[in-house]
């Protein structure tokens, strides 16, 4: 049996240990080195949410509150636990924690090359823009 909680300082370790078996890119370096997860965590706009299989965490989502809309970050779920529902339900977790804090519009970052999470979004009633471009600065480095 699965479940769902929010994620701790403590847990952070096995998150950097799921998006690598998971094939995620991630900078453990930069902006997902432990330090900085905790204080994204301690600031409250931030939360984890894990999905857990006994003790062991098999899935994982990052919440963002930016104040005017909610992000779903860096999901991702063990190879031989997806296609059981995991991902919908950290997403649920995610929507209803941001309409609990008044946010009316949730929205995700999807790389080209994941068609997976591309068509989970797109299956849960997220709406693909084609309009908007992506463009970043980095401030700290290639890291980030």
């Amino acid at each position: 049996m699965t479940r769902l909680g929010l994620l701790e300082s403590k847990d952070l370790p096995a998150v950097h240990k799921l998006w690598k078996e998971a094939g995620l890119p991630f900078h453990p370096k930069g902006r997902d080195k432990l330090e900085l997860m905790q204080a994204e965590i301690n600031d409250g706009r931030t939360f984890y949410i894990g999905a857990f299989e006994g003790d062991r965490l098999v899935g994982v989502t990052v919440g963002t509150d930016e104040g005017r809309k909610g992000w779903i970050n860096r999901l991702a779920i063990l190879p031989g636990y997806r296609r059981k529902g995991l991902a919908s339900d950290l997403m649920a977790w995610c929507e209803e924690e941001f309409a609990r804090r008044g946010r009316g519009l949730v929205c995700a970052l999807v790389e080209d090359w994941n068609g997976a999470s591309l068509a989970l979004m797109r299956k849960h009633g997220y709406a693909l823009r084609k309009d908007i471009f992506y463009l970043r600065k980095s401030l700290r480095g290639e890291d980030w």
